[in-house]
């Protein structure tokens, strides 16, 4: 498995959004994925009560908080086996408007494509490509400005069969992200990483494997500080463990945890290093109701004005009940504290950290085969942290959507 930066995780209400709508799910999840090019289109309604994050002891923007809009998408899957070979791509394009804040008004864009290669029976790999294109949150940014986000990555991955029971494997990713306002320029960043990994699967199907991964990041804009200008770059070593046990009929454990040194010199002392990583238990019974939890300790970049990363950790549960054939229902919840490093010591300094709690409940009615109508609800809210400016908030969203492949 390639290197997955915590940069795709992003604590907002929009991106629980796209969570709320994901598509495809169910029987449209199994259509997806037959051979050929599908179409599929999707309408979306969304109202959020709070939609700029802006802090319960501040005037919003324009006086008011909340603002409704609605989403149009539009796209293609191609899925195609080619001897041994497997090609699988999808682009979507969206455009999302908003009824009050229509300056935030845009066309998304997500395009996606990823090449499963083997050559013989000893090795395998991947190739992946990704460009994404959309608003960015605006959880840490206080601004009614359109700020959009590019994201573009590119994976490579090959594996050895070294024997039955033992694989070899190195991959390289890099992953791009550049934003549309001049304010959030400083959070321009390509991330470039190298890992390999000797995985053990014995015939019990679990595996445990070592993972040695190298991150670089490189932020090409100084940001401004009172004694200069800084630099946001850092490089990242990483030496951990992956688990995958099959702990019971009904019991999985996944873990990538280990050991990370970040070394990023305009901060602090330069470096911090120690446990790093996340766990994860998926509990699957005979019955209609699965559950799954996680913990995690992890570096994540942020999109502020002031700081690029802070250390995250955390903790999840969710669960998922099969109502019936059609009807699905999935519940999250999570709670993650941020602690930020000061760039230099001053009064306070030692107590810089806020928390984002987060919850979402989805039902998904798949009313024909081609046909899903999707209902949610989401909720965040932000502790805050009077050292850094930053004020407590919280934010409630509904959405109702219906996806058709085809």
């Amino acid at each position: 498995m390639p290197y997955h930066p915590a940069s795709h995780r992003h604590s907002t209400l929009l991106a629980l959004a796209t969570l709320l709508c994901s598509f495809p799910a169910l029987a449209a999840q199994k259509d997806a994925q037959q051979e050929g090019v599908r179409l599929l289109g999707a309408i979306g309604w969304t109202h959020d009560d709070n939609l700029l994050r802006v802090a319960d002891d501040e005037p919003p923007f324009e006086g008011r908080r909340s603002d409704t809009y609605r989403t149009l998408e539009a796209g293609v899957v191609v899925n195609e086996t080619i001897g041994r070979q497997r090609l699988a791509a999808t682009a979507r394009l969206s455009k999302v408007a908003f009824d009050h804040f229509d300056q935030l008004d845009y066309d998304g864009r997500d395009l996606q494509a990823s090449w499963l290669w083997e050559v013989g029976s000893r090795f395998e790999g991947r190739a992946e490509t990704l460009y994404i294109e959309t608003l960015a949150p605006y959880t840490d940014f206080d601004s009614d400005e359109r700020n959009l986000r590019q994201q573009r990555r590119q994976v490579v991955d090959a594996s050895w069969k070294m024997h039955p029971s033992w694989k070899l494997r190195v991959g390289a990713a890099r992953d791009k992200y550049t934003y549309e306002l001049l304010a959030q320029r400083y959070n321009n960043r390509t991330e470039k990483a190298v890992e390999a990994e000797l995985l053990y699967r014995p015939r019990s199907g679990s595996s445990v494997g070592l993972v040695a991964r190298r991150i670089k990041g490189t932020y090409p804009y100084r940001r401004p500080s009172a004694s200069g200008v800084l630099t946001d770059d850092f490089t990242q070593h990483e030496l951990k463990a992956r688990i995958d046990w099959l702990a019971s009929g009904t019991t999985t454990v996944q873990a990538l945890a280990g050991y990370a040194r970040r070394e990023q010199p305009s901060y602090g002392e330069g470096s911090t290093s120690g446990i790093n990583g996340r766990i994860t238990a998926i509990v699957k019974p005979a019955g209609k109701i699965s559950y799954s939890a996680a913990l995690w300790r992890e570096f994540a970049p942020i999109e502020s004005p002031s700081v690029s990363y802070t250390l995250n950790k955390g903790a999840s549960l969710q669960a998922t009940w099969l109502a019936s054939d059609k009807i699905r229902v999935d519940a999250s919840a999570a709670y993650e504290k941020r602690d930020y490093t000061a760039r230099t010591v001053f009064a306070g300094s030692d107590d810089l950290t806020d928390a984002i709690r987060s919850a979402s409940l989805r039902a998904l009615w798949q009313v024909r085969s081609r046909v899903q109508v999707v209902a949610g609800y989401a909720y965040q809210a932000r502790a805050g942290s009077p050292v850094l400016g930053t004020g407590k908030f919280d934010a409630n969203m509904v959405q109702l959507s219906a996806n058709l492949l085809f």
